[in-house]
């Protein structure tokens, strides 16, 4: 970590946890004051991030819960405010961003100030919140929302309605995480720190936590994966027989692994496609 980042990271992180211990006099400090809103301008322009990608494929991603801990104590110093923007009135802590150079942010699609967008995003009425962060030529779909610190990678279509969640407590928990060029379809919810690789392919109306089982049933024998979509898969709902204690049987929650993306430049062919295969019999 570079060195000034480093001193700015510590400065932090121990006027939080003074904080937390009950001490709320750190937050009257010039110098807190000023290292938590450069820091929060670093989020808004993208020269920092809460998470980041690993150098080689297979490797996790690294939080970086000082900045969740930054956007904590930016909310506790800054004042109640009214916000107008046009025919809108907001009262709020945290402005909106302002800076929206070379993305296309359809009224009434909000982006929170400390979310970064890259250049050739399209934001339909959605909202992308504090800490976010959405890739270049990414489409945030009609009613869509990005919760705090959530990464949202390059070319991913976010389809209507699809929910994002947001993490800030407790710093370091890992946020939600979508690769380049995944497809997720209309409402599906993802949360808990999931992540979705690159490319993968998740049908309309999944929900998805940490501890939603990914049923891989492409081969003779199923296998269970937790918390983590590969690169290029293929998923639908589904359910999955349970028995209770009194005997009753339920069927709860599951997504199906059913295929592999296939090589074709037509993403949503090529969803299609694997749809008809596996379910279309």
């Amino acid at each position: 970590m570079d060195p000034l980042i480093e001193a700015r990271a510590t400065l932090i992180s121990t006027a939080y946890a003074t904080i937390m211990a009950g001490n709320r006099q750190p937050l009257q400090d010039p110098k807190l004051q000023t290292t938590v809103q450069a820091t929060l301008q670093d989020l808004d322009q993208g020269r920092l991030r809460v998470a980041t990608p690993p150098e080689q494929r297979g490797e996790p991603w690294v939080t970086h819960g000082w900045l969740q801990e930054a956007i904590l104590l930016y909310f506790q110093m800054m004042p109640m405010a009214k916000m107008e923007v046009g025919p809108f009135v907001y009262h709020d802590k945290i402005p909106l961003k302002t800076q929206l150079d070379a993305i296309r942010v359809v009224p009434p699609a909000t982006i929170r100030f400390g979310a970064y967008v890259e250049p050739g995003a399209i934001l339909m009425p959605s909202y992308v919140n504090i800490g976010a962060r959405v890739g270049a030529r990414t489409l945030i779909d009609t009613w869509a929302t990005v919760g705090s610190c959530a990464q949202i990678g390059s070319d991913v279509h976010l389809s209507g309605g699809v929910g994002i969640g947001g993490v800030l407590e407790p710093p370091s928990q890992t946020p939600v995480i979508v690769e380049d060029g995944a497809f997720i379809g209309s409402r599906c919810i993802l949360v808990e720190g999931v992540r979705v690789g690159s490319e993968a392919v998740l049908a309309a109306g999944i929900t998805l936590t940490a501890s939603t089982p990914i049923l891989d049933v492409r081969g003779d024998e199923t296998k269970i994966l937790y918390g983590v979509v590969p690169p290029r898969a293929v998923l639908i709902p589904g359910t999955r027989e349970k028995k209770t204690p009194s005997g009753i049987t339920i069927h709860t929650a599951c997504v199906y692994w059913i295929g592999e993306r296939s090589a074709s430049t037509d993403r949503k062919t090529s969803l299609n496609q694997a749809l008809r295969t596996y379910v279309d019999r």
